[in-house]
């Protein structure tokens, strides 16, 4: 039972810190956008593989757009 309770709890908080990252992210509206994406994508990664790949490429292209040579 708390099994149960635990997976549906992350799956809530995964969708509601998604979709409020989403809307953040939007333009002329101020907040955290970006973060909150990150943050519900590895709540729900936990129980979906598709979270997980999405996750696991945004920190990819996050790397990638780091390591690159600005000047």
């Amino acid at each position: 039972m708390i099994k149960h309770t635990l997976r549906a709890g992350r799956v809530v908080v995964g969708i509601v810190l998604l979709v409020v990252g989403i809307v953040l992210a939007l333009p002329l509206v101020p907040g955290p956008g970006i973060p909150l994406i990150f943050i519900g994508l590895t709540a729900l990664s936990y129980e979906f593989e598709w979270a997980r790949r999405l996750r696991q490429w945004g920190h990819a292209e996050f790397d990638r757009l780091r390591r690159r040579d600005v000047g």
